[in-house]
């Protein structure tokens, strides 16, 4: 347990990067994650080839995967258009809805009763980013998205949960991504329509993001934290993602200076659900003690 908490939490410390490197990509929400999408798939096929690493799964599965990628692009299109129409910490902080979601959704997917505790804790978070929403009106388009961002999340968490014992980890990621990818590039067209853009290109730097974004952030986080997921419950990795806001919003305050723009009810959201973590990760050891 200890080990698999361990592999999480460095997962979501390198997660609380993403939101930094897509206020640095210039390109659109769409654009910039079906370019994460298409490095990610092309870099893992050649590394998990070169390794040998590819393992034969039915063609059921291989939809089950394909069906949860397409879950995933649509998280982090969100997840991007939030930070687009806010910012970094609005957009990361609206993932700290996912403990009292996860709570409510999870037992509809799998065997596991609603815990009222674990529903409490993820309200505590709800709580906080009810303070940010109500009193920080200027955000209210960002918080609407990343909201819904979260919601995607949580559904990719849970459905995960079912298939991790099935599929390899890096053999999961190749399939769900490669979804993800396809399912995108098919909606680009009408994207791109209702949303144009001037460039389709990254630039230079932003090539370099991505890269990073992708190798680092994506690759290796989601080997991580598939890895944690066979040995606990999608309930303690969504809480433990709202960590990723702490990480996240202490980078945008550092690179962005976003501290600025912000006002002391955020800061009393924040505090809200950093308490609601707290407060899992302290349940959690006292139950193995028991």
């Amino acid at each position: 347990m200890k080990a698999a908490l361990l592999k999480l939490h460095f997962a979501v410390f390198l997660w609380g990067f993403t939101g930094v490197l897509g206020k640095a990509i210039q390109l659109n929400e769409g654009l910039l994650v079906w370019y994460r999408l298409l490095i990610t798939v092309v870099t893992l096929f050649f590394l998990m080839l070169w390794k040998n690493e590819f393992k034969k799964i039915t063609l059921k599965t291989a939809l089950k995967l394909s069906a949860i990628g397409c879950v995933v692009a649509l998280h982090w299109v969100c997840f991007y258009g939030s930070i687009k129409y806010a910012n970094v910490s609005i957009a990361l902080i609206c993932l700290s809805a996912a403990g009292v979601i996860t709570a409510l959704i999870e037992p509809i997917f799998t065997s596991k009763k609603i815990v009222v505790v674990e529903v409490l804790l993820g309200l505590i978070a709800i709580i906080g980013i009810y303070l940010i929403f109500h009193f920080d009106t200027k955000y209210r388009t960002g918080i609407l998205i990343g909201f819904l961002s979260t919601i995607l999340s949580v559904l990719f968490s849970v459905l995960n949960k079912k298939m991790v014992d099935l599929v390899p980890p890096k053999t999961m990621i190749l399939f769900e991504l490669s979804g993800g990818l396809l399912f995108l590039s098919l909606l680009m067209p009408l994207y791109l329509k209702h949303f144009p853009v001037i460039n389709l290109l990254p630039t230079f730097q932003d090539w370099m993001w991505l890269i990073i974004l992708s190798w680092i952030c994506t690759i290796w986080a989601f080997d991580l934290s598939l890895q944690a997921l066979k040995k606990i419950s999608a309930f303690t990795q969504n809480l433990t993602l709202n960590l990723e806001p702490v990480y996240g919003i202490v980078l945008a305050f550092f690179v962005y200076q976003e501290n600025k723009h912000l006002n002391f009810s955020f800061y009393i959201g924040f505090a809200l659900i950093v308490l609601a973590v707290a407060l899992q990760m302290l349940r959690i050891v006292i139950q193995k003690k028991v």
